[in-house]
């Protein structure tokens, strides 16, 4: 699993992540391809359920490059069809270009009966530029996803407004400019408001009735029939 401290301005943000990552584990079996799969953090969680796990990733990536594939996800993959049991890709769509050509892909190279997970964010702050070019509504998403091809669609918020708000809140107070004998003083200053609020704010989503509208990201299960 993704690795934090809590003395971080987002370990909320990754401690969501891992915990999607293990409320999808029922979705994962057989061969598991990763599309962008980083450093490959979810690759031990995977293989408690899977029998095999590719990682596919670019040779640009901004991490250490570890992937079994490296192939650009904007264009045609390098796979055979119809050869994953599950296709996964955590926080990726984002960053893409083409993101309904890498959508047709998934599809091609999934067996049928198969499922694709993802996460997206929403309401997130703009990342690893200039590789950023897309924010998805649950409705982009579900007609990306019908479009190539993929039926069941479950689009699902990964936090409420509050989490939303805490994690942009601490994503502005973390970007302090300045030397460096400025900005880590200041810093180590707001830690106790970071984890105060990240604490709080998973509470106070529940009191958010609607959290699909001002979600921080978004869990997406499709199905190829």
């Amino acid at each position: 699993m993704h690795p934090f401290s809590y003395f971080h301005n987002n370990w909320l943000a990754i401690k969501i992540n891992n915990e999607t990552t293990i409320r999808m584990k029922k979705y994962f079996k057989g061969v598991v391809y990763d599309l962008g799969c980083g450093e490959r953090d979810y690759e031990k969680e995977i293989l408690t359920v899977a029998n095999k796990y590719v990682g596919l990733d670019w040779s640009s990536t901004l991490h250490n490059l570890k992937a079994d594939i490296v192939a650009d996800l904007n264009f045609v993959l390098p796979v055979e069809s119809e050869v994953a049991d599950t296709v996964l890709s955590f926080q990726v769509l984002e960053h893409l270009r083409e993101p309904q050509l890498m959508l047709n892909e998934a599809f091609r190279i999934l067996k049928p009966g198969g499922y694709m997970v993802i996460t997206v964010p929403f309401q997130w702050w703009v990342h690893e530029a200039p590789f950023d070019y897309y924010r998805y509504t649950p409705y982009g998403l579900k007609y990306l996803f019908e479009k190539a091809g993929f039926q069941n669609i479950v689009v699902e918020p990964t936090s409420g407004f509050f989490t939303m708000w805490i994690l942009k809140l601490n994503y502005f107070t973390a970007r302090v400019s300045g030397p460096r004998y400025v900005r880590w003083p200041v810093k180590s200053l707001f830690i106790p408001f970071w984890f105060l609020g990240q604490v709080v704010a998973p509470l106070l989503d529940k009191l958010d009735r609607n959290k699909e509208l001002e979600a921080g990201g978004y869990v997406v299960i499709a199905k190829k029939s």
